[in-house]
């Protein structure tokens, strides 16, 4: 079976974000991925001030152990990597949460309950991250692609695709014909499309 190119990340961005002097690579790491980690926090339970502990958290233990999936291929797929900091650091927020609540919780409980189980019953943490991941990554995309090209262009895929609006609508509102609709849509299609790929790939 073919892989899922949003679930495959080349080796190139991790080696990328191995130089961690490198600022632009990894403000470029943070704003792809921040609000993909922030989601699936949010949706696991957790508050607000709480998912945005788990973002910065888990950015900064990429930033400690990129190096150990740099050089080990066994650890697996980058997504499944960055999943598993994602998850440990959600677990972390309800032990806090729980050590708040109880003045002095027993070494006991802790070993007889791990803290990914603390999270909220039905959560399917490995489903969620599947949905976001893929959502968040289209929305990087077509940030990057709203920023590069006419914004009468964008505007009109926007309207069409994102907003779901009738041709004849869109052609109306924005002053435009129908074929400058249907070709607006093919245009900016193809260059999202060819930009996800491109930050799969971790490559400019």
């Amino acid at each position: 079976m073919k892989p899922d190119p949003f679930l495959v990340t080349r080796r190139s961005l991790v080696e990328r974000l191995a130089n961690r002097s490198d600022r632009r690579v990894w403000q470029e790491f943070f704003d792809t991925y921040w609000k993909l980690i922030y989601s699936v926090a949010l949706k696991s339970g957790l508050s607000d001030a709480e998912a945005q502990d788990v973002v910065q958290e888990t950015i900064i233990t990429v930033s400690r152990k990129i190096d150990k999936l740099r050089y080990d291929p066994a650890l697996g797929s980058f997504k499944g990597w960055l999943l598993h900091m994602t998850r440990w650091r959600i677990a972390d927020q309800f032990r806090k949460r729980q050590h708040d609540i109880s003045d002095q919780p027993t070494i006991d409980d802790d070993r007889r309950t791990a803290p990914i189980d603390r999270i909220a019953d039905g959560f399917d943490i490995d489903a969620v991250w599947d949905a976001e991941w893929r959502a968040h990554l289209l929305e990087a995309a077509m940030d990057r692609v709203r920023r590069r090209i006419d914004p009468r262009q964008f505007q009109i895929f926007d309207c069409y695709v994102v907003r779901d609006w009738p041709a004849q609508k869109v052609a109306a509102e924005l002053r435009v014909n129908i074929a400058q609709v249907y070709l607006a849509r093919h245009r900016v299609a193809a260059l999202i499309r060819r930009e996800v790929e491109t930050l799969e790939k971790g490559e400019q």
